[in-house]
């Protein structure tokens, strides 16, 4: 856990270990990603991210094999908060 003083107040830093911890989960379980700019992302499988030293690539527009048609890159002090997904409950 990391944190910064700015503007007066604590913020709470996600770590790479953090991340690298989640994705390593067996078995993984999916979760969301958000952003300070509002946007967030969907981790559904460990193959989704790529954690880098300072932030992370996200795939996204994933095709039928699992290939993405383009990555949004995010470093770690724009990631506000990562939370679990719902599961999908059988009907």
């Amino acid at each position: 856990l990391e944190t910064h003083y700015a503007r007066g107040y604590i913020q709470r830093v996600i770590t790479v270990t953090e991340l690298r911890d989640r994705m390593q989960e067996n078995p993984f379980r999916p979760f969301r990603i958000h952003t300070s700019d509002g946007k967030s992302y969907d981790i559904t499988n460990h193959d989704k991210m790529f954690i880098k030293r300072n932030g992370v690539e996200i795939a996204l527009d994933l095709d039928a094999n699992s290939v993405a048609e383009r990555f949004a890159k995010c470093v770690l002090l724009h990631i506000t908060c990562i939370e679990d997904m719902a599961e999908a409950r059988p009907a």
